[in-house]
């Protein structure tokens, strides 16, 4: 089992290293510095807080479902940050790109990326047109966050399933 463990983990390491050794690229790096800030707090509480605010019907209890996703979902990302303390990766690898001030929190599971999926998940259950466009501005989340040296990809994954997870049952409990 530990050998199938350590085999995952090297493999995650080198894709890691693969989408990060993109960094210097300039119109790669102007997309992902800008698609990750979709996932961050202030983008995101805003974006839904609006959607409240302006929208009526179906669409407004939806965005109610997304900020109480959004809110229930970071409790257990913050008790298993604390509980699975794992380094970001530019911590271990010398040789990753990262943006100055990069954050120094466990990195386990992905924040931005539970974030963004607990929001658009209920809009996709909705209306799931919207997969089409919701679905990919998750995973390049997801993936920017790699990119920029601060996840390894089972962060993202976990952070992805996590903000899933939180949306669907906000969905089906408030809409």
């Amino acid at each position: 089992m530990m050998r199938i463990i350590q085999s995952f983990y090297h493999f995650e390491c080198r894709v890691f290293q693969e989408i990060n050794s993109h960094f210097d690229k300039k119109i790669i790096n102007l997309f992902f510095r800008t698609i990750t800030g979709i996932g961050g707090a202030w983008f995101i509480s805003v974006t839904t807080l609006l959607l409240i605010i302006f929208t009526s019907g179906a669409t407004r209890l939806t965005a109610v479902s997304s900020a109480a996703s959004l809110a229930l979902s970071h409790i257990p990302v913050q008790v298993v940050k604390k509980l699975f303390p794992r380094k970001r990766p530019y911590l271990l690898f010398e040789t990753t790109k990262i943006l100055p001030n990069p954050l120094k929190d466990h990195s386990f599971p992905s924040g931005h990326t539970t974030a963004v999926f607990s929001v658009i998940v209920p809009f996709v259950i909705l209306n799931p047109v919207l997969a089409a466009v919701l679905i990919p501005l998750g995973i390049c989340v997801g993936i920017s966050r790699i990119y920029l040296g601060l996840h390894y990809p089972s962060d993202v994954i976990a952070g992805g399933t996590l903000g899933a997870f939180f949306g669907s049952l906000c969905f089906y409990f408030l809409s």
